[in-house]
């Protein structure tokens, strides 16, 4: 198994569960998220309740909660939405700190392609949903989540250079 870490903060971001698809270059991954129910799940196996010794009355209560897939696994932690401002802000900082961890070849594409993926993203700003690993590094790589037209489940975008495959 694969796991993609975070280069600036170590937090684990994604893995090969999820296949990803290259867009802008490569420098953004597009990965598709999915609603999914977490808790208990009633079976009805054919038992008679009051033959078993149960109350009428008696309920379970059972905590069923919808997540999505991607938040749950990796424990994104929502963060406020950026403006303009504030999100060109971020990528010049996130420029600064990620480029010296890249080697040469990965610097020179990283520079060449970076405005290219935040010409991409900018006009999403309104729809975007910001999440940061685990830990809420404050340089950290931000992920990107939103719905295309018309969808009922996440479409999530990660810049590509901000990530390190681990091997487990």
């Amino acid at each position: 198994m694969l796991v993609y870490q975070d280069l600036l903060s170590g937090d684990e971001l994604l893995s090969d569960s999820f296949p990803y698809k290259e867009i802008e270059n490569g420098m953004l991954w597009e990965v598709e998220g999915k609603w999914v129910v977490q808790g208990a799940i009633d079976v009805n196996i054919g038992a008679n309740p009051s033959a078993e010794g149960a109350d009428a009355d008696e309920v379970v209560d059972d905590q069923v909660v919808k997540v999505v897939d991607i938040v749950d696994t990796f424990r994104l932690q929502e963060q406020p939405a950026y403006d303009k401002k504030q999100f060109v802000a971020y990528v010049k900082k996130y420029i600064k700190n990620l480029t010296p961890k890249l080697d040469s070849e990965k610097q020179e594409l990283f520079k060449k392609h970076i405005e290219g993926a935040t010409k991409f993203l900018l006009p999403k700003l309104k729809d975007l949903q910001f999440f940061v690993g685990e830990s809420m590094h404050d340089d950290g790589t931000i992920v990107f989540a939103y719905y295309k037209d018309g969808a009922t489940d996440p479409t999530f975008l990660y810049f590509a250079y901000g990530l390190k495959e681990v091997k487990c």
